[in-house]
């Protein structure tokens, strides 16, 4: 009995060791290798980096071009403002040139005229009613360009009415200045001088919608309506 017992005790470790030298020859399960690409994505993803890259540079052209035309837009808004200095310039020459060619003569007469008429001007305004432009309805006439009128217009720029080129016409009186005429539509107020004309510096401004003739003298006074006529 003992000599079974230790043969298959025997037996039974020698299945286990051999069991063991099984499990220990069995190879070690290898990594699992990285799937392959698929040959077809690769150009279509190129395909794509180009597209976005032309995308990109076409919005690059785009902003230039946008660029460039708004750059030419300034150069020609620049031209046309340097056209209009120029003719406003011209203008201004042309009037100085005409009334340099006024003789001795030409401006006692024109002198004379003006007093006869502002001395009869002065029964206007028995019943005068000093009124804006805006309660006459608003100035619907000819204005002047910004720069044009910046140049030779405002408080800065006063004359002497008394030696300006002067008309009547339709029993109005019209006066030059500035290469326009204006057109003076009120009788001048009660505390202005009978001589104003002569002594007093006027000027004309733009006010409330509408050109007014202003005496310096009274600086936080209204001013006469006059209109630009042709």
């Amino acid at each position: 009995m003992k000599r079974i017992r230790v043969a298959s005790t025997a037996l039974l470790l020698l299945a286990i060791l051999g069991s063991g030298a099984v499990y220990a020859q069995k190879p070690a399960p290898q990594d699992q290798k990285p799937a392959q690409q698929n040959p077809e994505k690769q150009p279509k993803k190129a395909e794509r980096k180009q597209q976005n890259k032309d995308r990109n540079q076409q919005q690059d052209r785009n902003r230039q071009q946008q660029v460039q035309r708004t750059q030419q837009q300034d150069r020609n808004r620049q031209q046309q403002v340097q056209r209009t200095q120029q003719q406003d310039r011209n203008r201004q020459q042309q009037v100085q040139r005409r009334q340099e060619r006024l003789t001795t003569q030409q401006l006692r007469v024109q002198r004379s005229e003006q007093q006869r008429f502002w001395r009869q001007d002065r029964a206007r305004r028995n019943n005068y009613q000093w009124r804006t432009w805006r309660q006459r309805g608003g100035y619907h006439g000819y204005r002047l360009p910004s720069s044009y009128f910046q140049s030779y217009y405002g408080p800065r720029h006063w004359f002497r009415f008394y030696n300006l080129p002067f008309m009547i016409v339709g029993g109005i009186p019209r006066f030059q200045y500035g290469g326009y005429w204006f057109e003076v539509l009120d009788p001048y107020p009660d505390y202005w001088d009978d001589t104003w004309y002569e002594s007093d510096d006027v000027y004309v401004d733009y006010v409330d919608d509408g050109y007014y003739l202003f005496n310096r003298r009274y600086p936080r006074r209204p001013g006469i309506a006059i209109s630009i006529v042709f």
